[in-house]
């Protein structure tokens, strides 16, 4: 029982509790949205939490050595207060169970649910150094969506809109998240897009495309502009300018965290607004 007090509170921080919880707040408000039952409601939200979980976990044990040369002290694997094996074991499980917890939703969504994880697992391992590294991101968040609308009764698609701005969020949630890290990266050998892009371009790409996000969800539901839409774009670009320049001092994660504010926010419009997904 002590070893697991131990083990559980630096579980929680090699998995990225904030994008994960995030992550997973987003994908249960779309399947809200959809209009499933609550018990669905509740299996569909277990089976993102578990994806997510193992890939956050599978990041941290990736980058352990990496983040040890650096002397992150936020990183329990890297700093040995977790042990390797724990957070395999951990990945494991929580793929394991996202898969089997996909499968009430049905084969199609399942799939969907799989190529998003097996993405973000290829980012951890190895494309998030690469020119490439934009696409795991864009990739994952744009398949969620579909996860959710196929499990829906018929298998219906998703529309492409919802599965363009959940790419667009994606993408740019990349440059966000890796900002405050450029330096400790390229350091290490790490030269993804951002990398090559710089700060200065990594902040305009990481801004234009949660806009653009934004307003893809806005206009594509109905394809006109509603006063609850105008809103909704003001206050995550008013967001996104906060974010940028809070991000200003050394080591700021506050651009990344303006943009799960505004995935969030996006979502609220989607479900408040009656959205149909199908």
């Amino acid at each position: 029982m002590r070893h697991l007090a131990r083990t559980a509170p630096a579980l929680v921080r090699a998995c990225h509790p904030q994008p994960t919880l995030a992550v997973t707040a987003v994908a249960t408000g779309l399947a809200v949205t959809s209009g499933r039952a609550t018990g669905e409601l509740i299996v569909v939200a277990a089976a993102i939490l578990a994806g997510q979980l193992s890939v956050g976990w599978l990041n941290d044990l990736v980058d352990a050595g990496r983040d040890a040369v650096v002397g992150r002290a936020g990183k329990p694997v890297a700093t040995g207060q977790l042990s390797r094996t724990a957070v395999l074991v951990g990945v494991l499980v929580a793929a394991a169970c996202a898969v089997l917890l996909s499968l009430p939703s049905g084969w199609p969504a399942t799939v969907a649910h799989l190529a998003a994880l097996v993405s973000a697992w290829s980012y951890d391992l190895g494309v998030k150094a690469g020119a490439l590294s934009v696409l795991p991101y864009a990739v994952s968040f744009g398949l969620l969506p579909a996860f959710v609308v196929l499990g829906l009764p018929g298998t219906p698609l998703p529309p492409l809109w919802l599965l363009t701005a959940a790419a667009l969020l994606g993408a740019g949630a990349h440059f966000a998240n890796v900002l405050p890290d450029l330096d400790d990266d390229l350091a290490t050998g790490v030269r993804g897009l951002p990398h090559r892009m710089g700060p200065t371009g990594s902040r305009i790409a990481a801004a234009g495309l949660a806009l653009s996000a934004s307003v893809v969800l806005v206009l594509g539901p109905s394809g006109g502009m509603s006063g609850w839409g105008l809103l909704v774009l003001l206050t995550a670009a008013s967001a996104i300018a906060v974010g940028l320049i809070l991000a200003l001092r050394p080591g700021s994660r506050s651009v990344f965290q303006a943009f799960l504010l505004v995935a969030v926010i996006d979502v609220a419009l989607l479900v408040t607004g009656g959205v149909n997904l199908r």
